[in-house]
C-alpha cells in the first residue's frame, strides 16, 4: 500500500530543511508512516482510495497527496524536533496539522467528495 498517494520525496520536502538525516534515509520507517497516512485518508474518506487510486480525478489525486505529505512530514519533524528547533518544529508542526485538516474537510464532503470521484459508484 505505500507510496501509492504520494512519494517519500514529496513527504520529505513537506518536512522542509534540517530534518533527522537517519529517518529520512529509513525506507521502511517511512513506508510504515505511509501505509499509515493511506489508512488514515481512506478512513476519513469512508472509501478505498488507495484500490481505487485510478478512478479519482487530478484534483482529487492532489488533495490525497498534500494530507498523506503532510501526515508523514508530521512524524519525520516529531522524531527528532530539535534537529529543527523546537520553535521552527513547533511552527512547521501546526501549518502541517493545517494542512491535513483543511484536506480532510473536503474528502468528508459529500458533495466535495462526488465532484473528485472519492466515493463508490
Amino acid at each position: 500500500m505505500a507510496w501509492t498517494l504520494h512519494t517519500s520525496g514529496s513527504a520529505i520536502a513537506t518536512a522542509g530543511a534540517n530534518a533527522n538525516s537517519t529517518i529520512i534515509a529509513s525506507g521502511s520507517t517511512l513506508a510504515l508512516w505511509s501505509d499509515e497516512a493511506e489508512a488514515f485518508v481512506c478512513n476519513s474518506a469512508r472509501y478505498d482510495v488507495v484500490s481505487n487510486y485510478g478512478s479519482i480525478t487530478a484534483n482529487g489525486k492532489q488533495i490525497l497527496r498534500s494530507i498523506c505529505d503532510a501526515y508523514v512530514a508530521q512524524k519525520i519533524i516529531n522524531y527528532e524536533p530539535e534537529a529543527i528547533g523546537t520553535t521552527g518544529a513547533a511552527l512547521r508542526l501546526n501549518l502541517l496539522q493545517t494542512q491535513i485538516q483543511q484536506g480532510i474537510s473536503q474528502i468528508e464532503n459529500d458533495k466535495i467528495k462526488s465532484y473528485l470521484a472519492v466515493e463508490s459508484g
